[in-house]
């Protein structure tokens, strides 16, 4: 079983690097129909953006002065690193499929990953499945449909 600061950790580091990743490829395939502009955005998502979400872990536990300094760095080390691996996942079907194939695959593998990650957390919680993650994949769901416009807009306004 994990400790709640490892569950805190990959609880926010999943749903952060699934729904961010997402979002950014989303929008910046439909803007730019670049595979290199997509990859460039998940890397970048996966180094800066873990280390960003695993420093605010860190100081969001830090201020709630009720944690050890143990359980501080374990809810950091295991954001970062669900942060970068869930973002990273991305990279494969970018690299191994035509990216418009590879957009609609990463968006079934999200919302798979969202879907067993609410599954779990609803058991764990004794609420119904079906309530949490129908909540959860609406909100992902959002996100990729505004950020799939934004990057139509952009490529409008710009291109």
């Amino acid at each position: 079983m994990l400790r709640h600061s490892a569950k805190i950790g990959l609880s926010f580091g999943l749903t952060s690097g699934v729904i961010t990743t997402l979002g950014l490829m989303v929008g910046l395939e439909s803007g730019t129909q670049s595979k290199l502009v997509v990859l460039g955005g998940i890397l970048t998502i996966a180094v800066a953006d873990a280390f960003s979400d695993a420093l605010g872990i860190h100081m969001s536990e830090e201020s709630e002065n009720k944690h050890t300094n143990r359980e501080v760095w374990e809810a950091t080390v295991f954001t970062f690193l669900a942060k970068f691996i869930f973002a990273a996942i991305f990279v494969i079907p970018v690299l191994t499929l035509d990216l418009s194939v590879a957009v609609v695959v990463s968006v079934i593998l999200g919302l798979a990953f969202i879907t067993l990650a609410s599954y779990y957390m609803a058991r764990q919680q004794g609420a119904k499945p079906w309530k949490v993650i129908a909540e959860h994949l609406s909100i992902t769901i959002i996100v990729v449909v505004a950020t799939h416009y934004v990057g139509h807009f952009v490529a409008v306004v710009c291109g």
